[in-house]
């Protein structure tokens, strides 16, 4: 809404155009979110997977009427009543951006520069004791990505569906990573500051932060590594106890248009779910 950076607003105009009044208020985690949800207050909340089924499961958000939102029509077909945002085929919310949980790393003082999470699971990393790592259970799958390369006698399929020996093995792999980790981030800015002082020379970080460090001059660089990557997908979705119901689908609309879902994509470094975005992108090759 321009607090943070004047040039960086998509709440102004939408209010100048509708004539709705937003307010504004940002969360670190998917926890905090539910729990601001819980409260009633809010009409539309930007929900990550982790939180998108216990926002449905709980009663705080309801399924949502796309006729009511044009501009869904040209979404990426591949995150439409996906399982973290509908249920037996309703959809409970418009998505809005993806993208992939990345290994990062300091280039002066991580050589050769890594192409596989062993830099951050292999106990022989000589980099522990200043690996980042993330700060949720989700996190679990990570490391069961992990495993379905490395112990492939284990029978991973899906890293977000194992089976109780399979779950067993992603945990155990984590406790022994704890002991090679500086620190955990939740909130992407104390990363980035980690990231920048060099307190933490290598993790797994989103796209933003690596834009937020290479921003403020620290040299990092990022890579899809070879046993590939979990990834994220964030749908607006609307509260059940909303009473602003043509403000909130008119916001949702508004921020998956194709000009707004490609400002924000490129400013937080993600995909846009808006298929027509990529040619409003200042940058032209962003989208590649």
């Amino acid at each position: 809404n321009g607090s943070n950076d004047p040039k960086v607003n998509w709440v102004g105009p939408f209010e100048q155009q509708t004539g709705c009044k937003v307010n504004v208020k940002t969360f670190g985690t998917s926890d905090e979110a539910l729990s601001l949800m819980k409260t009633g207050q809010y009409d539309v909340v930007s929900a990550s997977g982790d939180a998108s089924l216990r926002l449905i499961a709980s009663g705080d958000v309801e399924p949502v009427n796309t006729s009511l939102v044009p501009n869904y029509a040209d979404v990426q077909l591949f995150l439409k009543n996906q399982s973290w945002n509908s249920v037996n085929g309703v959809p409970y919310g418009i998505p809005h951006g993806w993208g992939a949980n990345l290994l990062t790393w300091r280039t002066d003082l991580v050589t050769p520069a890594p192409t596989s999470w062993s830099v951050m699971f292999d106990p022989s990393s000589q980099y522990k004791g200043k690996i980042i790592a993330y700060d949720s259970p989700i996190y679990i799958a990570d490391a069961a990505l992990y495993l379905m390369r490395h112990q492939p006698d284990l029978g991973i399929k899906n890293p977000y569906a194992l089976d109780e020996k399979q779950f067993q093995a992603a945990v155990a792999l984590l406790k022994q990573q704890r002991g090679m980790v500086s620190e955990y981030w939740s909130d992407y800015l104390k990363e980035a500051q980690s990231l920048k002082n060099g307190d933490a020379v290598v993790g797994t970080a989103w796209q933003v932060t690596v834009n937020q460090v290479k921003h403020d001059g620290g040299p990092v660089d990022s890579v899809l590594p070879s046993e590939g990557a979990t990834g994220w997908s964030d749908t607006w979705k609307v509260a059940s106890k909303s009473t602003h119901k043509t403000c909130a689908y008119d916001w949702m609309n508004w921020i998956v248009s194709p000009q707004v879902n490609s400002q924000v994509a490129e400013y937080f470094g993600e995909a846009p779910a808006q298929t027509l975005a990529c040619k409003y992108t200042s940058d032209k090759g962003f989208c590649d």
